[in-house]
Formats: structure tokens, sequence, C-alpha cells
């Protein structure tokens, strides 16, 4: 008489359907085995294409170009849940979605990214906005913006960032740096006063890339206003004020508004000290930090580098190995470095790269190759540009898919130039060594 096994299949449940989620639904499908089961949850059944945003305003891409259904890019098969998560229970290895359903995992990965709450800030997000206040970081803010700039015929433009932890940390300047453009190639840049509040002490977070691009906002004419922490919207004089008492008046109001994770991170008691409902994550292994068959990828985690698609991506080569070994009953050897690296826009055709990592700030040299590159980092060139408007199509066919791209995982030093004694201010010669 034969003997009769009965096989118990396993699942791995993937929260959140955005690039991080999506790369991560593609990659396993291909490494798991057939004793896995995969299932992915969102509420959203489009893809948007979010580096897009910042071009609506502009009329450079329209809602078209950053809009697709999920499931065209889904594995076919894919077991899909359209649903809102309310409370994670990991204890008992439980989702609840809005509703009561129940989802059992053995494994689940945690891909529900950022996004921005202008409600967190006293008066932004009131009468005002959509009218004289506005955000790119939404579609629907992109695109209204995009049709007030269309009529505006100049003033007081000031571009706010809210909270130092957003995502696309460099969209703001890009933003600044495009509105320029825009108002030059309209012939009213005369009339239109662009002022950069953040609450960094300069406009990046590293000395090097905060020179380099304090000094494109110099050359520009943008204004900037360090170290302020907005506290609230005065709205019927027009004007932020931060926590210090200090004042900015506006004509036309561009928000960065606080960005937060999910609800269900705080109703499920799996959030971080700072009340932005990101998950405690390695940093390495991105494994969560209470609680081993969790991990958390993209903006979700509270891991402290940029929350950026670039970032999400390598995460997400790191993650995969991480997690095949995790259920092989492996270590996790795998680490992640931090690293990112971004195209930023800076007008008029051109674009500069940045490159870095936990431990590296952004560099200048050549990308991804020494010598050759083709793209140059902490430099403004057209070839930069263009390939800021090539990754549309890299997005949507090879990331989404889960596919490698010619980039190495984690960050090299090769074709980057280490600046040694710098200073920032006095003028002393620079020392420059070219990293091997």
């Amino acid at each position: 008489m034969l003997d009769i096994v009965e096989t118990v299949m396993k699942r791995l449940v993937i929260l959140g359907a955005g690039l991080a989620g999506t790369m991560m639904l593609n990659k396993l499908a291909r490494e798991l085995d057939e004793d896995w089961e995969i299932t992915i949850v969102d509420r959203d059944k489009e893809h948007h294409y979010q580096p897009g945003y910042l071009f609506i305003p502009f009329g450079i891409y329209s809602p078209d170009d950053v809009v697709r259904p999920k499931t065209d890019f889904f594995p076919e098969a894919t077991d899909v849940i359209w649903g809102e998560v309310e409370r994670l229970m990991p204890e008992t290895n439980e989702v609840i979605l809005a509703g009561g359903r129940r989802i059992l995992y053995d494994v689940l990965i945690i891909a529900t990214g950022t996004t921005p709450r202008p409600e967190e800030t006293p008066g932004l997000g009131g009468k005002l906005w959509y009218e004289d206040a506005f955000d790119f970081y939404t579609l629907e803010g992109a695109t209204k913006l995009g049709e007030k700039l269309a009529t505006w015929e100049g003033g007081r433009l000031v571009i706010n960032i809210a909270e130092s932890i957003i995502k696309c940390p460099v969209a703001p300047l890009e933003f600044a740096f495009l509105a320029d453009s825009y108002f030059t190639e309209k012939g009213i840049r005369d009339k239109v006063e662009i002022i950069y509040t953040t609450p960094l002490p300069g406009a990046f977070t590293k000395p090097i890339a905060t020179e380099f691009l304090g000094d494109l906002l110099e050359k520009k004419g943008i204004q900037v206003v360090p170290d302020f922490y907005l506290e609230h919207v005065d709205e019927d004089r027009r004007v932020l004020v931060s926590y210090d008492e200090q004042e900015v008046p506006f004509d036309l109001l561009v928000s960065i508004p606080v960005n937060m994770g999910s609800d269900y991170v705080e109703s499920s008691d799996m959030g971080d000290d700072d009340d932005l409902n990101f998950v405690p994550t390695d940093k390495e292994t991105l494994q969560a930090k209470d609680y081993e068959n969790v991990f958390v990828i993209g903006d979700a985690t509270n891991v402290p580098t940029s929350k950026a698609g670039s970032v999400a991506h390598f995460m997400a080569d790191i993650l995969t190995e991480n997690i095949v070994s995790f259920i092989a009953g492996r270590p996790l050897t795998a680490k992640f470095d931090g690293h990112a690296n971004c195209f930023i826009e800076t007008g008029f055709g051109k674009a500069s790269l940045i490159d870095f990592n936990y431990e590296t700030e952004p560099l200048p040299g050549k990308f991804p190759t020494p010598f050759v590159g083709p793209m140059s980092l902490l430099k403004e060139t057209r070839l930069n540009h263009l390939g800021k408007l090539s990754f549309k199509w890299i997005y949507w066919h090879l990331l989404l898919t889960g596919k490698d791209l010619p980039v190495s995982t984690n960050m090299s030093m090769s074709g980057k130039t280490r600046q040694n004694g710098r200073k920032h201010s006095n003028g002393q010669k620079k020392e420059l060594v070219e990293a091997q």
C-alpha cells in the first residue's frame, strides 16, 4: 500500500503593489518552488509612475504617461487581494483587512510605502488647497498645479518642505530648478520670486552635494531659507509660520507635506519612535527588528537612507536573497549598504546625478563605469537629462518586472573622486584623489 503524503502549501504575503511590492512579487515568483503561494494585497488597481509627477505641472508629461493597471505587471495566475489593510497581528501571523477578512502568512513583506499628509500641518489642506497651495507628490496635486501654472502671471512662489523625511528628497530641488526654467521660457521669470524653505541646514543632507546644489540655486536666483520647521500655515495672511516664529509670505505655495507610512502600522503597534508609521527595520538584512518572518522594503522602512525608487530597487535584490535564505533556514548573509542614486533635473534640458550609500556621501565622477560613464556625477549635463527621461521606459519594462539592471546592487567607488581635507567656504585648494 502506498503512503500518501499531504503537501501543506505555505503562503508568502506582500502588502503593497507599488514599485517595491511588485518587484518582490516578480523576483520571488521566479525563486520559490510550488510549495509556496504568493499573495499580494493592495487597495488601488492603478500603478502610478511617481517620478513622473514632477513633470506634470510643467506640461512635460500628462497623467496618461504615468498611470497603468497594476495587473499588467503581475505574473500570470497571481493571487491578488484588493483591499485595505486594517491591522497586523504578527504574533499569530495574520493580516486583518477592512471588513474583517483575515489572511494567514508564513512570511510577510511590508511594502506599503509612504504618502503625503497635508492634514498633519495646521492650515495646510484647507481653503487654499488646490487654489493657491498645491502638492506635486500626488497625481491630483500635480495635475491641478499644472493648471494653475499655465495661467499664473507671477508673484512670490514658495516651495516648502514640511518634514525632512520625505520620498524622493531631491524632487523639491528639481521642482525649483524646473520652475526657474519654465518661467524663463514663458518670459515671466523677472515677475516670479522663488523661495525654497527647508528644515535642513542647506540644500541637501551631505556637504559636497549641498555645496554643488546650493551654488546652482544661487546662480538661478532661488533664495534658500534653511532650518525652517513649519508649524502652521496662516491661510488668511498667506504666510508660513515656523516653530521659532519665522514667517515666509507666499502668493503661490508648493508644499511637500509631512510624509507618513500606512496607518495600520500604528494600529498594529509596529511603528518607530517618530510617530511617522515607518517600520523598525534592520538596515542591512531588511528584516523587521521585532519579527523574524516579517521583512520590510522601500519607503515603509525606517532605515537611514533616501526614500526613493532606486533604493527600493537595490533593496529588492538583497531582500530576495535573504528571504530565500530565511525559508531554507540559512543565515541572512546578504547586506544592503544603503545604496541610492538619483537624477536631479536642473532645468533647460540638463540634469545632474548623485550616487551614495550609508557611509559615502555623493561624490563627483563618472557613473556607472569610470572614465567612460556615460553619466556624470554632481555635474550638469544634457546626457543626464536624457537618462532621467529614459528611466520611465526602464521603470515600466525592467524595474517593475524584477529584471536585472547593469548597475551594481551595492555602491561602487569606481569612477568616483574622493575629496580629502575639503573646506567649503574659505577657498582652500581641493585635494582630489581618484577612487580605485
